[in-house]
């Protein structure tokens, strides 16, 4: 299920059940495979056709395969990393964005449908996207995933756990500020 960890707890006025990170998922290292592909085939070429021209035509050359480097390959890498879905045992943290950061939580004890697709290629790879309808125009998406079904069914337990305690629906604003689980979250009116 990806970068699955345990976490430091938020302890504090949130409640006085501890938050823990369940995992951090990111999409499938496979999205990373066509960037490889063309990094190494553009090293090829330049690597080829430097030695073989002179002059202007060099330094073209040079210019295109750093454009296709940066373009091609570094900025598939960074959007990569920058994408991320934390779970914990209260709620789903989806931070997503290169240049313009958006961030996202569903509360586990307000509810949500979990739902998963697949297609072929996914289902082969073992990769697949997992929806959150939580009741809003635009539902939650974690594209190409790994271990889809087993998000899926950790997210079911931690919604039934999160009922089964009982407490209001609503977020950290309610209680006050939170601490930070290694920058996931912000207390209130920190940034």
């Amino acid at each position: 299920m990806g970068e699955a960890s345990t976490g430091p707890a938020i302890t504090g006025p949130i409640g006085p059940q501890d938050e823990h990170v369940v995992a951090r998922v990111r999409r499938h290292g496979r999205v990373l495979v066509l960037p490889a592909v063309l990094l190494i085939a553009t090293v090829g070429a330049a690597a080829y056709l430097v030695p073989a021209l002179e002059g202007w035509p060099q330094l073209a050359v040079l210019i295109g395969a750093a454009l296709v480097v940066v373009l091609g390959c570094a900025l598939p890498y960074l959007a990569w990393l920058a994408s991320r879905t934390t779970i914990t045992t209260r709620r789903v943290i989806v931070r997503r964005g290169l240049f313009v950061r958006v961030r996202r939580e569903l509360w586990h004890r307000r509810g949500y449908d979990v739902q998963v697709s697949r297609s072929w290629l996914q289902g082969v790879i073992g990769s697949g996207d997992v929806r959150l309808e939580t009741g809003h125009e635009v539902p939650v998406v974690l594209r190409d995933i790994p271990a889809p079904l087993a998000v899926q069914s950790a997210l079911h337990e931690l919604m039934a756990e999160s009922h089964s305690l009982g407490g209001p629906a609503v977020g950290p604003s309610a209680f006050g500020s939170s601490s930070a689980i290694e920058g996931d979250t912000v207390s209130w009116g920190g940034r």
